[in-house]
């Protein structure tokens, strides 16, 4: 690990004021600080924002739900607001990482987690993620835990949050501050695909820093599932996860949301397959067209072909699950 500066800024603007491409903001750094241990990211200062006023979570005018970046994953997943309104949202969280960490990390923090692939934790080998241009060695070599879908020539790694995947199934919006002013980011459109800039993971210009993050009024509490397929289900990131919400009435369903995680550079999701089901009576077969249609264009490599049809099943499955509603302690809307 490198030297470097430590400040703890008293505002908002001191720390946007702060923030340059050698400096990184940090919170929970359950991350940030693996990162730095294994001299991935070399910061010359970092900036400590945990005294920052963005804590708390409470109800919008609209009916929605404002939440603070430093609130902590354990808070938000336990939340009332959040067990009644979004159990989907919840059911993610938990499903991630471990209690120990989910009481460090920051709903921010999430929002900006590093892919796990191996080459890009291993500084003695080329990542393009990385240092652009030098290569990705995981297209050709151990690749069991890489992308099938929205993957380039220049990076298969895969986006590890939980609580992402149902944030954009959710529909969220990413509110973020820099020194041009305030502006707010969908997080569907938050994180980026990897093309020919696979360094770059989101839309933050280098002077942002996450404030909040909203979600729309609750319509999914009472059908929706979070099913996260994994190695070990005491503590491991997703191979495939899905987030299935559901709006049924009189036995048809209204709306519906899907977002798969573990298998692109992002939260998957796909508003042709969501198509599929609106308008539909529940049934396998209906879900099934709709796997079909979310995993189109699914494009496996020599160790990861198993998350094909692994994803067809987990799709499936937690469509299934949300329809015929397990309600998650609290749920009412």
């Amino acid at each position: 690990m490198n030297p470097f500066s430590y400040h703890k800024p008293a505002s908002i603007s001191e720390a946007i004021s702060l923030v340059d491409l050698s400096s990184q903001f940090i919170a929970g750094g359950t991350n940030l600080v693996d990162l730095m241990k294994e001299n991935v990211v070399r910061p010359e200062r970092l900036i400590d924002i945990t005294g920052l006023p963005l804590r708390g979570i409470e109800a919008t005018a609209n009916g929605g739900l404002r939440v603070g970046a430093l609130v902590s994953n354990a808070e938000l997943a336990w939340h009332p607001l959040v067990e009644q309104g979004y159990p989907l949202l919840a059911q993610a969280i938990l499903a991630g990482a471990s209690p120990q960490l989910r009481n460090m990390a920051s709903t921010g923090g999430n929002l900006l987690q590093r892919t796990r692939c191996y080459y890009f934790y291993d500084t003695g080998t080329p990542c393009n993620k990385r240092q652009p241009g030098s290569g990705c060695p995981a297209r050709t070599g151990l690749n069991r835990i890489h992308a099938i879908l929205g993957a380039s020539d220049a990076c298969v790694a895969t986006h590890p949050s939980d609580m992402c995947v149902a944030l954009a199934a959710l529909e969220a919006v990413v509110h973020v501050q820099g020194r041009a002013g305030m502006r707010q980011i969908p997080l569907t459109d938050f994180h980026c695909l990897p093309s020919d800039l696979p360094q770059r993971d989101n839309q933050l210009a280098d002077d942002e820093l996450i404030t909040a993050v909203e979600l729309p009024p609750p319509h999914f509490a009472k059908h929706c599932n979070y099913l996260k397929i994994r190695d070990r289900a005491s503590y491991a990131f997703a191979l495939v996860s899905v987030a299935a919400a559901l709006r049924i009435e009189d036995g048809v369903i209204r709306d519906a949301r899907i977002a798969l995680g573990g298998v692109a550079h992002k939260p998957w999701r796909e508003p042709a397959a969501e198509r599929v089901l609106t308008g539909q009576a529940a049934s396998l077969t209906l879900f099934a067209q709709a796997a079909d249609v979310l995993l189109q264009g699914a494009r496996p490599l020599q160790h990861n072909g198993f998350k094909v049809p692994l994803a067809h099943r987990a799709i499936v499955r937690a469509l299934n699950e949300a329809a015929v509603g397990q309600p998650y302690p609290g749920a009412t809307a």
